[in-house]
């Protein structure tokens, strides 16, 4: 059996990355099973409960924005990657991951598949769990920071949100380690200002 794997969170200033691992019966199909990106809201929502319902086993794990801090957010989404295949209670004879690079999960032999959430369904489905659960954890925590605006924009960089560190500064949800690594244009000015 194969497990896709798929994380959430990469990009964010703020809040965990989440990975999830997924076995699905090899006949499964849906029209929105999918890459997560290109569904809505709604749509991710629908596709979890499909995802949990149908699927032979799957795994959901984080790695807390400490340890992106400690480790970078690389190895940690793949930390957090290796953690939702553990949670897996059948184990998989090979994974199937997202992307060009994997660290190797001992005992586990591994292909990396560039932009797999759109074309091999356990990686679609990986990557909807992941981002469901990523984005429930940011809605709760929107309730304890309300001026950062996670309800909408679940930690990724946007303006609403850089002007609310401008304003009101970090939250122990915030990753410190971002300035570490080449940041995105829509960052510079952030940069300058904090």
């Amino acid at each position: 059996m194969e497990a896709g794997c798929d994380e959430a969170g990469r990009g964010c200033l703020a809040g965990p990355v989440f990975a999830a691992a997924v076995i699905l019966p090899p006949d499964l199909q849906h029209e929105l099973l999918d890459d997560s990106k290109t569904l809505t809201p709604e749509q991710r929502e629908e596709m979890a409960v499909f995802v949990k319902k149908h699927a032979v086993s799957y795994g959901v794990s984080f790695c807390s924005p400490a340890k992106i801090d400690q480790i970078n957010i690389l190895n940690a989404s793949f930390a957090a990657m290796h953690a939702a295949v553990r949670k897996l209670e059948i184990r998989p004879g090979h994974l199937l991951i997202d992307g060009n690079r994997f660290n190797p999960l001992k005992g586990y032999e591994y292909t990396c598949i560039v932009k797999g959430d759109g074309k091999i369904g356990s990686i679609a489905a990986a990557s909807i769990l992941a981002k469901t659960a990523r984005d429930k954890y940011m809605r709760r925590k929107h309730r304890h920071y309300p001026a950062y605006h996670w309800i909408t924009n679940k930690g990724y960089p946007t303006i609403a949100h850089r002007q609310a560190i401008l304003d009101h500064g970090l939250t122990p949800l915030h990753r410190l380690s971002f300035r570490q690594y080449p940041l995105p244009e829509q960052l510079k000015l952030f940069e300058q200002k904090v």
